[in-house]
């Protein structure tokens, strides 16, 4: 198996499978990925790597990875396409009975238990778990929460996406700003900083190491880590468990 989705790549080597290939963007667990190999990143790669490993399937996510690696892969592939937290169990059942790892369906299992469980209630957007620092703190309730992936464009989460639905489910989703497109770009002057937060991912830009880039935006904003948010096996799960109380 060569895994070219970090969060899955965690969650496989959790539940006992085997990986023989990952993307350089695969960091986690720290002392099981260094020894396997590196065949490049989500969106390119190397075919003669994935050759020599004499992997039997290629694992890849739809939002992920491209449909041009999928098209060239000369081995075959399986392709999940997680679009929010109700959909984690049934993408981990199929894993489960493709790979013959029955440790995963106890992990989808878990994310039924997640999916059944009613959405927090409402809360002040500065109230938002899993902030790494705040940039500028908010003084006073914000009503909307722009959370950001991107710089160069400006690029946000709509709520109709994984991290949207996190959001939801820890009883952000009224903050969270609506957008028809899944991962808009945006433009800040549109919005109002006395009454919107700035919540900045520390992935896939790496806004943890330009705060003052946030801060000159002049809004209150918070860095949060984004792959409590963002990846959606074994990660985002015992932040969910943990916040909702499960």
């Amino acid at each position: 198996m060569i895994s070219l989705v970090p969060s899955w790549t965690e969650t496989l080597l959790a539940c006992g499978v085997e990986v023989v290939g990952r993307t350089r963007f695969c960091v986690h667990p720290d002392d099981s990925v260094r020894q396997i190999a590196v065949v490049g990143g989500t969106k390119e790669l190397s075919w003669r790597k994935v050759d020599a490993l004499e992997a039997d399937l290629l694992l890849l996510d739809k939002e992920e990875n491209t449909r041009k690696i999928a098209e060239a892969s000369p081995i075959p592939f399986h392709a999940t396409h997680v679009t929010g937290v109700e959909r984690v169990a049934e993408e981990l059942d199929a894993l489960a009975e493709r790979l013959e790892a029955p440790r995963l369906t106890g992990l989808a299992e878990r994310w039924r238990a997640v999916a059944e469980r009613p959405s927090l209630p409402d809360r002040d957007p500065a109230e938002l778990p899993g902030v790494m620092s705040w940039v500028r703190k908010p003084k006073g309730r914000r009503e909307r929460l722009l959370y950001l992936i991107w710089y160069r464009p400006w690029m946000a989460v709509a709520p109709q996406t994984f991290i949207g639905s996190v959001l939801a489910r820890l009883g952000f989703g009224a903050a969270l700003v609506p957008f028809e497109q899944r991962y808009p770009e945006v433009d800040l002057e549109a919005y109002d900083p006395d009454t919107t937060l700035l919540c900045c991912s520390s992935e896939p830009f790496p806004f943890a190491r330009r705060e003052a880039l946030i801060r000159d935006t002049g809004f209150p904003a918070a860095i949060v880590d984004g792959e409590r948010f963002s990846w959606f096996g074994l990660r985002s799960l015992r932040f969910l468990e943990r916040e909702l109380g499960l």
